[in-house]
């Protein structure tokens, strides 16, 4: 009888065990079929990368804007993961997208401007009268460098690029460098033509009138995921918008002119930064409109994830190239309360949204404070498609997975290198962001400002020479990366003429300033028309 109890006991015991080891397999397979890829029909994640260019981390409504609305971008940011503290890699676009194809800060890539800008003694032809001579640039996408898309491309995804490119001429194309299909894809960064069809690029040919767009790139996106829905896809979709020039539909542009009655229109929409006039108010219904457009597009592509099925294996990262336009160009919007926007060296022209979405990480964090840049979408995409890093190219990007898993990464030094001027009232200059701090070295007189972002992230209050220690080290890590990378740096120009400059800067206070804002009640008032047709918006007779 005791030998028949022990035998049951033992089978009981035994039983148990097996029971238990079969859960704990089940559980170990789930986190890492959950934890890996979602990997469904043992596919590889798919990765849909939005990436807007002009703009700023405040024109979403997620984000804080008021005037704005975005309910499709909103939902990757819901759905998704928020970087608080997300970074281009610069404040214009070329070198921003080289360095997301890279992993590579723009200094050791080299793409330091916007593709086509003046250099050196060409620069006095645009009759700025600077003081100093802008460094030369690579104009280019490197070919050494193996890019993003080729990576993928070699882990055996279909590529695909739809929008703006602006990373060389022929033979630096999208399809040069890893996109198998491209559309709409060439060296202008502007939107030749307008918003509306007929517009002029060779990549994208018109199809009816006046079709928009951003509307068209999300569509041949969303035509490209229907025909490659049973195989790992990387797509890139790179809008045009909200890069000027700013055009909507008078349905649109109605919409948020009422909405700005409503807000209360202010009587001043502008003061003077430094160089230029900057815009202080987010009221302008034109731009609403196009980006209510886009926001549109991006609907339809997330629409279309789901329709297809695939959603919930596809990654969404969403993204901009720089800061909002408050100066120059179109004079767009407001990056309050950062300061700046696009072209300068303070958050508004390098602060951007940054959102991942990865539908399987329901753990994931709501938002991640540590800084992070554009560098790091390389390898963070590789980390989840599967295939190996390659940290002999991505140099200056850190995988984010682990942040995304509730992990944390190293400590590191951000660095943005920008010799130049920029068309919006930027100043030649380089930075070096280093946890809280952030210091940025200016050529033009060889002087520091330092910040400290966690209590002043509108860079309100310089404090470098309350903290000279701080600055001498930041300074010193700063000029030892740049010399690493072989930095160009900008010279002195010695036919540089100060009371010329004093004219011309008293003519920005005097003309410019009051002109932009009679032009802003201008496009507010109830009988504004920029055309008969609205930029093409509207279907006409020839």
């Amino acid at each position: 009888m005791i030998s028949l109890l022990k035998s049951n006991k033992t089978k009981v015991l035994l039983s148990g065990l097996l029971l238990s080891l079969v859960i704990l397999s089940c559980k170990n397979y789930n986190d890492k079929a959950s934890d890996d890829s979602n990997k469904e029909n043992n596919k590889n994640p798919n990765i849909v990368f939005i990436l807007v260019d002009d703009m700023g981390l405040h024109d979403l409504s997620v984000t804080g804007s008021d005037f704005y609305e975005t309910p499709n971008i909103d939902r990757i940011a819901h759905e998704g993961t928020i970087f608080t503290q997300g970074y281009s890699a610069s404040r214009v676009c070329s070198p921003a997208r080289a360095s997301i194809m890279t992993g590579k800060f723009t200094a050791r890539h080299g793409v330091t401007n916007w593709i086509g800008e003046a250099t050196g003694k060409d620069w006095r032809r645009l009759g700025r009268n600077s003081k100093l001579l802008p460094a030369d640039y690579v104009h280019q996408l490197p070919k050494k460098d193996t890019s993003l898309a080729e990576a993928m491309r070699d882990a055996g995804y279909k590529t695909f690029f739809a929008g703006k490119w602006h990373l060389g001429d022929e033979g630096s194309y999208p399809e040069d460098h890893g996109f198998e299909i491209n559309k709409g894809g060439w060296d202008v960064g502007t939107p030749i033509g307008g918003y509306f069809s007929p517009w002029k690029n060779p990549k994208l040919p018109n199809r009816e009138k006046a079709e928009n767009l951003s509307m068209r790139l999300a569509r041949e996106t969303s035509d490209f995921m229907t025909a490659n829905k049973d195989e790992p896809f990387f797509a890139f979709l790179s809008f045009y918008a909200v890069h000027g020039p700013i055009q909507t539909t008078e349905k649109k542009w109605e919409k948020y002119r009422e909405k700005a009655e409503k807000l209360g229109i202010k009587e001043s929409g502008y003061e003077m930064e430094r160089v230029l006039p900057i815009r202080t108010v987010q009221d302008n219904p034109i731009y609403a409109g196009l980006v209510e457009q886009m926001d549109d597009a991006v609907g339809l592509v997330l629409d279309k994830l789901q329709e297809l099925g695939i959603a919930d294996n596809t990654i969404v990262v969403f993204t901009s190239d720089n800061g909002g336009v408050a100066s120059g160009d179109s004079f767009s919007t407001s990056n309050l309360p950062l300061r700046g926007g696009k072209g300068y060296q303070w958050e508004g022209g390098i602060r951007e949204p940054f959102f991942i979405k990865v539908p399987w990480m329901k753990d994931a964090p709501k938002k991640i404070e540590e800084p992070v840049t554009g560098t790091d979408f390389y390898p963070t995409l590789l980390d989840f498609a599967n295939t190996d890093l390659l940290p002999n190219q991505h140099k200056d990007g850190k995988s984010l997975k682990p942040l995304l898993e509730g992990k944390k990464i190293a400590d590191r030094n951000l660095y943005w290198h920008y010799p130049h001027y920029g068309n919006q009232g930027g100043e030649p200059s380089s930075i070096i962001r280093k946890k809280d701090w952030k210091l940025i070295h200016y050529y033009e007189d060889d002087r520091d400002e330092l910040y400290n972002l966690n209590i002043d992230p509108g860079e309100q209050n310089d404090v470098a020479s309350e903290n000279p220690e701080i600055t001498s080290k930041m300074r010193k890590e700063l000029e030892e990366f740049l010399n690493e990378v072989a930095a160009k740096k900008p010279e002195k120009d010695p036919m540089h003429d100060p009371e010329l400059a004093e004219e011309l800067y008293e003519k920005k206070v005097n003309n410019l300033l009051p002109n932009l804002e009679a032009e802003r009640k201008k496009v507010l008032s109830k009988d504004f028309s920029p055309n008969k047709n609205w930029w093409d918006s509207k279907v006409t007779e020839d």
